[in-house]
C-alpha cells in the first residue's frame, strides 16, 4: 500500500463513527496519481491492499455515482467530474481544460464584453464547469470552476446529454426517473428538441430556461479518442446577451472552437 493512502484502521469496531465503506472508497480515489489516466481493479487491489472483489464493488459504486468512469474497451477507470465535488486538484490531470482556454479566450474575446465562457464536465444530473473564462463586468454571470447547472434544463447539459452513447443516455433518464418519475417525459423533450436544433444548427440553445436572467449556447466536445464527452458553452445576462446576437455572431465562432478540441458531428446526435 503507498504510503499516502489512508489505511482503513485495524479494529473499526473500537470507533463505531468510523464508515470503512467510505474509507476505502476514498482511498481508491486517492490511489491515482498525478499524470495517471487509468488504473485497473488489479492496479487498485495492489495499491489499496483490499481484496479485488471489494474493489470490484467499490469501483462499480463510485461509477454509479460518476466518481469514476470505466473504459469499456480496456477495462481500466479513470477520475469523472464528481471528484470536482471532493476537491479541484483533478483538474491538473483533465489535458482538455489546458486545450480548451486558448479556444475560450477567442471565444469571449468577441464584441460583447458581457459574455462568459465554459467548459463542463458531467456529473449525475448536472453540468459540473472544469474550466470558465468569465466577462469582466461588473454585471456578469457569477460562475467558477465547480458551478453545477442542471443537466436537462440548461443549453451545455443538453448539448453533452445529445453526444453520450444511446446506452449511458438511457440509463441517465432511468436514474432521473427513479428520482422524479413525472419529470420523465418533459426531461426526454428538452433533449429531443435540443437534438433537432444540434442537427439543424450546429448547437443547442438556453433562453431564460435555467435561469430568466441568462441566455446561452452550447455544443458538445468530444476527446480526440471519442470516450469522453465535454460541453462548451457561451452566454451572457440576457439583457446584455441576445439570442440573435448570440446566433449570429457566437454560434460560427462557438461551433470552430469545438471542431478544434474534438469534432462532433450533428450527424453523430
Amino acid at each position: 500500500m503507498d504510503d499516502d493512502l489512508t489505511a482503513v484502521p485495524d479494529d473499526p469496531e473500537k470507533d463505531r463513527n468510523f464508515i470503512t465503506a467510505l474509507a476505502r472508497g476514498l482511498d481508491l480515489l486517492r490511489a491515482f496519481k498525478p499524470g495517471e489516466t487509468e488504473l485497473t481493479n488489479t492496479d487498485l487491489a495492489l495499491r489499496t491492499g483490499l481484496p479485488k472483489p471489494t474493489v470490484s464493488r467499490l469501483t462499480y459504486t463510485l461509477c454509479q455515482l460518476d466518481y469514476l468512469a470505466v473504459d469499456p474497451r480496456s477495462g481500466g477507470y479513470r477520475l469523472g467530474a464528481g471528484v470536482l465535488q471532493l476537491g479541484y486538484g483533478v483538474l491538473a490531470g483533465m489535458e482538455m481544460t489546458k486545450r480548451a482556454q486558448a479556444v475560450m479566450k477567442d471565444l469571449q474575446s468577441g464584441p460583447n464584453t458581457y459574455t462568459t465562457a465554459a467548459l463542463a464536465e458531467r456529473h449525475r444530473f448536472h453540468a459540473i464547469y472544469v474550466a470558465v473564462l468569465a466577462s469582466g463586468e461588473d454585471i456578469s454571470l457569477q460562475l467558477h470552476v465547480g458551478s453545477r447547472l442542471p443537466l436537462f434544463r440548461s443549453a451545455i447539459g443538453r448539448a453533452m446529454m445529445i453526444a453520450l452513447p444511446a446506452e449511458e443516455q438511457a440509463r441517465i433518464f432511468a436514474r432521473a426517473a427513479d428520482e422524479d418519475p413525472d419529470g420523465d417525459g418533459e426531461r426526454r423533450d428538452q433533449i429531443a428538441t435540443a437534438r433537432d436544433q444540434f442537427r439543424s444548427r450546429g448547437y443547442v440553445t438556453g433562453y431564460g430556461e435555467w435561469r430568466a436572467d441568462v441566455n446561452g449556447i452550447a455544443v458538445p466536445v468530444t476527446s480526440l479518442d471519442g470516450r469522453r464527452v465535454w460541453g462548451l458553452n457561451v452566454g451572457g445576462p440576457s439583457f446584455h446577451v441576445s439570442p440573435e446576437e448570440l446566433e449570429g455572431t457566437y454560434a460560427p465562432r462557438l461551433i470552430a472552437a469545438a471542431q478544434s478540441l474534438g469534432p462532433f458531428s450533428p450527424d453523430s446526435a
